[in-house]
């Protein structure tokens, strides 16, 4: 059943461990996630904080949300903010925590649990959010699909298999897949 925005906030911080995401209006609660998924994340989270700086960015894992408009709310499992933006909106410190401009780096992590509605939803709703790199992290087939916004507002679709990755619009920072998925 739809909610309003307000109603949707008042749910997710009266419940924060259960991940609300809002979806057309509607509260979905994400479901457990797989170890591989958890593993996957956490390794992702710790490789980006060693390489960036933490006075510029802020390295999201599993509590953030993105905000396309009033209707949907999702929290990836890894994104990448910048410093600024969050001292800019985050003016008080009881402020539920949601970004509603462009992030330099949205992450899902695939999951048996997730897998369908992370690319019919979430990942075309990061495309119209105006997210400049959404990354597809597949840990069971070691994969790591990449969609990059292109000058004229598409994206352009890159594969990797294993080797270096770097993200197109984070400078100096490379994940290694093969380190990743091991």
């Amino acid at each position: 059943m739809p909610v309003t925005e307000e109603r949707y906030i008042q749910l997710a911080l009266e419940d924060p461990d259960g991940k609300w995401e809002l979806v057309d209006g509607c509260p979905r609660k994400k479901p457990f996630m797989s170890w591989e998924h958890g593993h996957t994340a956490r390794k992702l989270t710790h490789m980006l904080n060693l390489q960036l700086d933490l006075d510029e960015w802020e390295v999201v894992h599993d509590s953030g949300k993105v905000r396309r408009n009033e209707r949907n709310y999702f929290q990836p499992d890894v994104c990448v903010v910048p410093m600024e933006l969050i001292r800019r909106t985050f003016t008080r410190p009881d402020m539920f925590e949601a970004y509603s401009e462009a992030l330099p780096l949205v992450v899902e992590v695939w999951s048996p649990s997730t897998g369908e509605y992370d690319v019919t939803d979430k990942l075309e709703d990061y495309k119209r959010r105006g997210d400049l790199e959404i990354w597809l992290i597949h840990p069971y087939r070691r994969t790591l699909a990449a969609w990059r916004r292109q000058p004229d507002g598409s994206y352009g679709e890159f594969v990797y298999q294993g080797g270096s990755v770097q993200p197109a619009f984070l400078p100096n920072v490379a994940t290694d897949l093969d380190r990743l998925f091991d």
